[in-house]
């Protein structure tokens, strides 16, 4: 066995003893064994080979190496989900299993510690990865889609990503990382963890960053900073966690641009300095109001919380797992209003037309396209509490939880305030144009002052019974109550157009069974039933239909089958899925009517690691499936819009030594096939193959450098079209190519 194969061993087993206590405990004899404690009441915890469903781990080192520029970029890295990550660090759209949707991510939870940050998976403009923050202080992602998460925690149906923080431990540890790129980003990380007192641990970290953005703006369009801190009392029956995250993020929203106009590709970007300053008209009062576009998407928050576990008397375990999120998440951006077009073609010019901040007169050949300047201001809050207990009796383990939620969101927008602008040059606003110099805009306002609150209580159980040696089968259920109160402003003028006030009981369940082939190989099956409640846009954009009757919660069943092997130097999970999604409701832009459908989805989803010891590792992940929308008014027997038929990520590395350094090379390829762009299957997203490249060098104990190159061809693929529009030629680019550099000091 070499020395660096050993070295990226002793650091696995480190990193997950620290995130599992448990695990360090178990590992007397030098075996590393993988615990997972999505899907397990209260975050329990069971060992990977044992659990009776599908699920993924990145752990620190596979993070760095994947390199990802937001959060929502590393769930690419977990099969049976389809990510669209290029409108930013903020903002994404993800997709699960081929569950329907129309952006954002509707069936996604992102955890902290075990505890959901913001139990609405999505509201408009805001989708959970959008308030989180990939750095140093992250030592574990899991990712479990479907299994037993319609049952446990918020009881979320589709995909639960749980982020799990470093810790400290006995020996004082820390990183210091600088980080700059191509691009001007200039980035400091830090991180520092180790022993305050006997049996207190601690853990702080953050970072601080500035960049005009992969898609220069010719600003500083990226900036932030985030600190963490992680403390942790072990106790001679149990321990006590507590951590706060402090962030404040914002950055460039990345919007779809024009796909017919020479000059605009994937490096392009409306914004500017000639248009981040702006002026709005809102309300029927055509108030206005000074804004900065270059404010982009981010958040201002923090996300708190922590955990007590306990053994009390007669070996029942207790788990108490709490967090509270507050702040704001605030949404600023040029919005493509229709497609790009010749000056000419424009309507109401009476005149010369010039830049609004050059004075240039531009001819009818120039190519012009109207944005609005979109505001979205968004204070949020949530607070919830997840308790269990547990007990084994002789073969049957059983637990009892109840978890509880509220949630509030307070909204304030103006959409609309559309302008005729020019592409290319400073990108400025045009003077002599008669909607440009009217303050309605050029098209309609879409204004609304709302606030809603959400509550949730849900009790639930999971029994597990060993029946044989070989075989063991679980049960859960969840009953969940859940309320909405909210109310909503439409056009500022200070009357309530909309108010609801709603509230639902709904039993999920689920029913597993795993087969232990061997110690390291075994087979699983699973079928559950669980809902997605009604958060507070499904109300406002869908008001006609709630009042017609609909309820606006959306069943989901689902059923898999999976293999499993778990080795020395490799471990492999094949998954067969079948799910059908009834009541899903997709709006286009406000006002439109809301189309309500059921989809079915069917595939399979690989998930491959091989690690030798002469150095070589390769992971792979590829996903393959059928999507249809079996109940539609008008797209019954169509495709799932924006979800390919199959995607696959290929990740080898190759470490070695080199003059007495140790060094690593590795790689990144994706695939993915063709996607319609809407539910009527009239626009067609090409597929797109991608290459990731990077190098990193030890040239002394301590000291690390890292190149990274993302998208090392510059591929110009497409992720999706115009989600407002579909028929204009509009889309968003994945990330043009970009070299990141780093150095480190460990100790």
């Amino acid at each position: 066995m070499s020395k660096r194969y050993a070295y990226t061993l002793l650091a696995s087993a480190i990193t997950v003893a620290l995130c599992n206590p448990a695990v360090a405990e178990e590992n007397k004899n030098n075996e590393v064994e993988t615990i997972v404690v999505s899907g397990t009441p209260g975050g329990r915890g069971i060992r990977k080979v044992d659990a009776p469903f599908a699920v993924t781990n990145l752990d620190a080192v596979k993070i760095d190496r994947l390199a990802p520029k937001s959060t929502a970029e590393l769930l690419k890295a977990i099969p049976g989900v389809w990510v669209e990550s290029s409108g930013g660090e903020s903002g994404a759209n993800v997709f699960v299993r081929g569950f329907p949707g129309g952006g954002d991510a509707p069936f996604l939870t992102l955890s902290l510690q075990g505890s959901p940050i913001y139990p609405a998976p999505t509201l408009s403009f805001l989708e959970n990865s959008s308030i989180f923050r990939l750095d140093e202080t992250i030592a574990m992602m899991e990712g479990l889609r479907g299994g037993p998460n319609p049952v446990v925690s918020n009881g979320q149906p589709g995909l639960t990503t749980n982020f799990q923080l470093k810790r400290g431990s006995e020996e004082t540890e820390g990183t210091f990382k600088y980080t700059t790129s191509d691009y001007g980003l200039q980035r400091v990380d830090a991180v520092l963890s180790g022993e305050l007192s006997k049996d207190l641990y601690f853990m702080i970290g953050g970072y601080v960053k500035r960049s005009p953005g992969i898609r220069d703006a010719g600003f500083t369009s990226e900036k932030g900073n985030q600190f963490t801190i992680n403390l942790t009392k072990v106790l001679d029956n149990g321990e006590i966690n507590v951590y706060t995250r402090q962030t404040d993020d914002t950055g460039a929203w990345y919007l779809p641009t024009p796909l017919n106009i020479e000059g605009v590709d994937a490096g392009y970007t409306q914004l500017s300095g000639a248009n981040r300053q702006a002026t709005i008209y809102f309300g029927s009062g055509n108030e206005a109001m000074e804004v900065d576009l270059g404010n982009g998407r981010g958040w201002d928050g923090h996300v708190t919380g922590g955990s007590i576990k306990l053994t009390l008397a007669n070996d029942w375990e207790f788990v108490d797992r709490f967090n509270l999120t507050q702040g704001n998440a605030n949404t600023y951006g040029l919005v493509p209003a229709g497609a790009a077009s010749k000056l000419s073609m424009v309507e109401g010019i009476d005149g010369p037309v010039t830049g609004s901040v050059s004075g240039l007169e531009y001819d009818g050949n120039t190519n012009v396209q109207k944005f609005g300047r979109w505001v979205v201001l968004k204070d949020i809050e949530a607070f919830t509490n997840d308790l269990a207990f547990s007990k084994t009796f002789g073969d049957l383990s059983s637990s009892f939880g109840m978890y509880t939620a509220t949630t509030s969101a307070k909204d304030w927008w103006s959409l609309g305030n559309a302008a005729y602008h020019v592409l290319g040059g400073n990108k400025e606003m045009l003077n002599g144009i008669a909607c440009n110099s009217d303050v309605a805009g050029c098209d309609f306002n879409y204004d609304i002052n709302s606030t809603g609150d959400a509550k949730t209580l849900a009790f639930y159980m999971t029994h597990s019974y060993v029946v044989t040696d070989q075989l063991t089968l679980d049960l859960g259920l969840r009953s969940e109550t859940h309320e909405v109160d909210y109310s909503v402003d439409e056009d500022l003028n200070g009357t309530i157009d909309k108010a609801v006030n709603y509230d639902a009981r709904k039993t999920s369940w689920t029913f597993g069974g795993n087969y232990k082939l061997d110690e390291h190989s075994g087979l699983f099956a699973r079928v559950n039933k669980g809902y997605k409640m009604p958060y507070f846009d499904d109300f406002r954009d869908n008001f006609g239909a709630y009042q017609g009757g609909e309820s606006l919660i959306k069943e989901v069943t689902q059923a898999e089958v999976g293999y499993k092997y778990m080795g020395d130097s490799s471990d492999f999970f094949a998954t067969l899925f079948t799910n059908q999604v009834k009541g899903d409701t997709f709006v286009r832009k406000p006002g439109d009517p809301a189309e309500i459908l059921t989809n079915e989805a069917t595939g399979v989803e690989f998930d491959y690691n091989y690690n030798h010891e002469s150095g070589l590792s390769v992971n792979l992940n590829a996903t393959w499936q059928t999507t249809e929308i079996t109940d539609s008014p008008t797209n019954e027997g169509n495709e799932a819009q924006r979800q390919p038929a199959w995607q696959l990520r290929v990740t080898p590395s190759y470490e070695f030594e080199i003059d007495g350094m140790f060094a690593t090379v590795y790689g990144t390829l994706s695939a993915v096939d063709d996607r319609y762009g809407d539910n009527e299957n009239t626009v067609v997203l090409e597929g797109y193959e991608k290459i990731d490249l990077g190098f990193t060098l030890e040239p002394s104990e301590g000291i690390r450098l890292q190149v990274a190159i993302d998208n090392l061809t510059d591929k110009q693929g497409i992720t999706e079209g115009d989600p407002r529009n579909a028929d204009a030629p509009n889309g968003r680019y994945i990330m043009p190519r970009s070299v990141k550099f780093s150095v480190a000091y460990s100790f």
